[in-house]
């Protein structure tokens, strides 16, 4: 079971690494809200930073 996690939390900092690589400071921004409204089962912060990661990925 520990392997699972580690396993996970090596994902998650490796696609937060790439978002910051790709689409830098702002993407990790944006990630980070998605992230917390998605934890804290807020829809308002979730849905910015939904919005804003789709402006930097529609361009």
């Amino acid at each position: 079971m520990p392997l699972i996690y580690l396993a996970v939390a090596a994902l998650a900092i490796g696609f937060e690494q790439l978002i910051q690589w790709k689409y830098g400071p702002m993407g990790i921004v944006a990630f980070l809200a998605l992230t917390i409204g998605i934890k804290a089962r807020n829809t308002m912060i979730g849905g910015i930073g939904a919005v804003i990661l789709v402006m930097l990925l529609a361009h």
